[in-house]
């Protein structure tokens, strides 16, 4: 990763925000030496149309309560605002033109790298961003390394890792949690806990 800017991108549904993707934040921030790191909660995400997600203010701003004491963290409504169904490729240009002399470094789990080739218009996504991969259980770096010895060969793509403990803890279970009225508390942060509760966004709250 070339340059001394670096604007970290952490892309996702955030439904809801919680407390792993926080942390995942923050220690490839730490590791890299980021600038900042933008929080970009997804509008009309092409690969889960099926799934109902919460509106995208209540999800923009779960985002902004769970970001509100770190100085590092920002949250943009980009897609949010974009009509229509929101492509990276998309995204990455509109921040190039943003923020022009900063190097964009998309941060993504060992899953998101084993499916990157299949994103939209992936030969120039892997020309304007790096891709910082938090490596997670589950996944066998033998099969990761791998992925990305091919992208980095076919497409160019740069391609750094980041070692943390697995954080098991998903947006799917915690509100599989809500659903069956158990508690959420320290997955996620009090304050997104209670704008959970105030707006009664899930089932069980």
């Amino acid at each position: 990763m070339s340059g001394c800017l670096k604007i970290g991108i952490m892309g996702g549904t955030f439904d809801p925000v919680h407390n792993a993707h926080l942390f995942i934040a923050e220690t490839v921030r730490e590791a890299f030496s980021l600038d900042k790191v933008l929080f970009i909660p997804v509008g009309d995400p092409p690969h889960k149309r099926v799934n109902r997600l919460a509106p995208g203010e209540d999800r923009v701003n779960m985002l902004r309560e769970a970001v509100r004491s770190n100085p590092w963290f920002q949250v943009d409504d980009m897609e949010i605002k974009r009509q229509g169904i929101t492509y990276t490729i998309d995204t990455l240009k509109e921040l190039k033109a943003r923020y022009p002399g900063y190097d964009l470094c998309y941060i993504i789990g060992g899953d998101t790298l084993l499916d990157l080739k299949n994103w939209r218009d992936f030969m120039n996504v892997a020309r304007l961003c790096s891709f910082i991969v938090y490596r997670r259980p589950g996944y066998e770096d033998q099969e990761i390394n791998s992925v990305a010895d091919r992208l980095a060969r076919e497409y160019q793509a740069d391609i750094a890792f980041v070692e943390g403990p697995g954080l098991d803890i998903s947006s799917r279970y915690i509100k599989s949690r809500l659903y069956s009225n158990q508690t959420i508390r320290y997955l996620v942060p009090e304050a997104v806990y209670e704008y959970i509760k105030k707006r009664k966004l899930y089932k069980g709250v």
